[in-house]
C-alpha cells in the first residue's frame, strides 16, 4: 500500500492528478480539491506526483509496523 499526501498549501487545485491518475485514485471536493479516496487502488506508478505543476503530492511505500 501507498502513502499519499496532498499538501494543500501548494495545491491549486487543477484537476491534473485527478484525471490523469490510470488507477482513479483520486476524487474532488466541492471546492476541487484532490483525496486519495481510493488509495488501496495506487499502483505507485506516480503520475500524479510527476504531472502535478505545484509539486504538492508526495507517494511513498507504506512502511509496515516493526520494520
Amino acid at each position: 500500500m501507498y502513502r499519499i499526501e496532498v499538501n494543500g498549501r501548494w495545491c491549486k487545485k487543477c484537476g491534473i492528478c485527478v484525471e490523469f491518475c490510470p488507477a482513479k485514485v483520486f476524487t474532488e471536493q466541492a471546492d476541487g480539491s484532490p483525496v486519495p479516496t481510493y488509495r488501496e487502488k495506487c499502483t505507485g506508478c506516480r503520475m500524479c506526483v510527476l504531472r502535478c505543476p505545484d509539486f504538492a503530492l508526495e507517494v511513498e511505500v507504506e512502511k509496515s509496523e516493526g520494520k
